[in-house]
């Protein structure tokens, strides 16, 4: 096949229906709205989730838990991760997004103690768990608290 044989998969293009533009047209007069009736009005319809008045699924469904609107999430990394860094190197935030190591950094950044660290590193993050801060004290490193 060559450039200058490609074509559309069969059936693939249709035509856009013009409404309302007469009867001969054969979407005139109602335009496919069928006569009266909710969507047959202007502005007509129902909302997402409608079920023509009987209980919707999501009132009838129990609701459970409690999900905190201040809730405060942390972006996470592990000690394996600060290995790929060079000796002597300041981790942030902004460098891991740089690097693409964290997509995301929520509400700040919580480095784990999960893992081995062998580099000597300064790293600064808005929270350290225990372990994390002895694995990084105990490489020659330290931390900073942002």
């Amino acid at each position: 096949m060559k450039l200058h044989e490609l074509k559309p998969a069969a059936g693939s293009r249709h035509k856009r229906k013009r409404l309302g533009r007469g009867i001969s047209a054969g979407q005139g007069k109602t335009a496919g709205r069928g006569h009266k009736g909710q969507n047959a009005r202007s502005g007509g319809g129902v909302r997402p989730g409608f079920e023509g008045g009987q209980n919707p699924i999501y009132k009838r469904l129990p609701k459970r838990g409690f999900n905190n609107m201040n809730r405060v999430e942390y972006a996470i990394i592990n000690m394996d991760i600060l290995n790929r860094f060079e000796d002597n190197t300041e981790v942030t935030p902004e460098l891991l997004l740089e690097k693409g190591i964290v997509k995301n950094l929520k509400d700040g950044l919580k480095v784990l103690g999960n893992g081995d660290l062998t580099t000597k590193v300064t790293v600064k993050a808005h929270k350290f768990s225990q372990s994390a801060q002895e694995k990084i004290t105990a490489a020659g490193g330290s931390t900073e608290v942002i």
